[in-house]
């Protein structure tokens, strides 16, 4: 019989013993792993922990390249010996450093050179034992979000109120600077049709790498899911639109990280058809499971057991589609006290943990 894997989202900085340990007393069996250092040199909002989810404030969250080392062979494999010896496997890893690809996204002048970069990578991946990468192909990437107490009990949490319609500056994309020192401006406006022609691209560039290393690549939908972000246009932001990912370019690599917040964000659709279409036809890699109230333009982040999606239906309704793959928290609001993050993160395993044991023994 199939069981869902409870899975355990690491930031970079979270890669040690004490970090291993947690996941492992949350109950969590596989790992997804984010090589990027979001925080480096960043400003983040007022209050926010680097435990948490990164926020930044109008200058983005930090300046990718500081962990290019760690997307070596060497170290891919480090990390994944680390992983086992305290009882994780290391199923995925999450999101390209945007300094590997900025010329992707912007369809720049060293595009051919980053894709042969991305290809090595995968290469790596695959060769070290890691089935699968997550990527979000966005130039104004995770962006225009607000934190505030919105979660029961007063527990703060992020959200969105309204679009962000700032420019993005130039030698910044995916919301990370990666060229301190571009000429003043800010990046053109372009429209979807162009967007989509750079995925196109990029996947017909990447997937027959990876088909062969044996990698999947996962594409996220585009968190906050409206048409555009920053005067950027964006891909996944209706649940249709995921289908036409897939039809881009079809391939076995070719498939989904299913996020069923941003869905649940998203201004239509009904997520658990969403579920049953992909996750029925086996096209999902892996799954974040977060709670929200509210769809675009306007909603907060919340508890696993208060929002609007009903994730009991959701784990009963991956039960009966045989999902076997991972499910992740990925975000939870901060719990008051010592350490909020670790709070938060225990109660959603552990209500994921109890959900999934409940549902699979009867």
């Amino acid at each position: 019989m199939a069981q869902i894997k409870l899975g355990f989202g690491f930031y970079q900085h979270m890669l040690n013993d004490d970090g291993y340990r947690f996941a492992r007393q949350c109950g969590a069996t596989h790992a997804v792993v984010h090589l990027v250092d979001y925080f480096n040199q960043g400003k983040q909002l007022k209050n926010n922990h680097r435990d948490n989810q990164p926020i930044g404030g109008r200058d983005g969250w930090g300046h990718a390249g500081a962990t290019r080392q760690l997307w070596q062979y060497d170290s891919l494999v480090r990390i994944r010996e680390e992983l086992a010896a305290h009882g994780l496997t290391l199923y995925a890893i999450e999101n390209f450093d945007p300094l590997d690809w900025y010329d992707v996204l912007l369809a720049g002048p060293g595009r051919e050179r980053q894709l042969e970069r991305l290809q090595q990578i995968i290469r790596d991946v695959g060769r070290a034992g890691i089935p699968v990468i997550g990527y979000n192909f966005s130039i104004a990437g995770v962006a225009g979000r607000v934190s505030g107490t919105f979660a029961r009990g007063g527990a703060r949490s992020v959200g969105v109120d309204g679009g962000d319609p700032r420019p993005i500056p130039r030698g910044m994309v995916w919301n990370m600077w990666y060229d301190d020192n571009a000429a003043d401006g800010e990046l053109p406006e372009i429209s979807e049709q162009e967007l989509w022609a750079r995925l196109e691209y990029f996947l017909r560039a990447v997937l027959p790498v990876a088909e062969e290393a044996g990698v999947r690549l996962a594409a996220h939908p585009d968190d906050p899911p409206f048409p555009t972000v920053r005067r950027q246009p964006r891909l996944v932001y209706t649940h249709d639109r995921y289908q036409r990912l897939l039809d881009l370019a079809p391939s076995p690599a070719n498939s989904l990280e299913f996020c069923l917040g941003t869905l649940q964000e998203m201004a239509d659709g009904d997520i658990y058809r969403t579920i049953e279409r992909h996750v029925g036809a086996g096209q999902v890699a892996y799954i974040h499971l977060r709670n929200v109230v509210g769809t675009v333009p306007r909603y907060h982040e919340v508890f696993l057991d208060e929002g609007d999606l009903d994730v009991v239906r959701v784990i009963r309704l991956l039960d009966q589609l045989g999902y076997d793959g991972v499910v992740i928290p990925d975000h939870t609001p901060l719990m008051e006290c010592a350490a909020p993050w670790h709070a938060g993160m225990a109660f959603a395993m552990g209500y994921i943990r109890a959900l999934k044991q409940i549902i699979q023994e009867s």
